[in-house]
């Protein structure tokens, strides 16, 4: 049976916990089709590609990823505040919004809101956590 290797395609199936259970994200929610992606070309972080290599089909496996083979550790520079006037004034703590930089657009979250200031995280929401998936590989070519 062949296995899955550096440069295969693959169609998986999978579900996204936190350390604490919760789901992050899931292909077997409604609506939503199995994962189909080509390896070795950068669109998977790269512990999800790493626990994909040597599966076969139809195995299913939970892997950890750390999160230096997942969204970084959270940077604190990656903080920063703005005045009030820079956002809008319907926004909330868990917020999301776009900010535009030399790079092109960025989303930053709302961490807090003080009494001028508005305290902004442009971290990934996932940046410093332990990611574990369960995969099931549906093909393989």
């Amino acid at each position: 049976m062949s296995k899955v290797n550096e440069k295969s395609t693959v169609v998986v199936h999978y579900t996204g916990k936190l350390e604490d259970g919760s789901i992050f994200d899931s292909s077997y929610m409604e609506g939503r089709n199995p994962l189909n992606v080509k390896l070795g070309e950068g669109a998977l972080i790269p512990g999800f590609e790493k626990g994909l290599i040597n599966m076969e089909v139809g195995q299913i496996k939970t892997i950890e990823i750390d999160p230096d083979d997942a969204y970084g550790q959270f940077n604190p520079e990656m903080l920063g505040e703005v005045t009030k006037d820079k956002v809008p004034n319907e926004i909330e703590v868990g917020h999301t919004l776009q900010t535009m930089t030399q790079q092109g657009p960025l989303n930053v979250r709302v961490v807090e809101i003080k009494e001028d200031t508005v305290l902004l995280d442009a971290n990934h929401p996932l940046a410093g956590k332990k990611l574990l998936f369960e995969l099931e590989l549906i093909s393989l070519s």
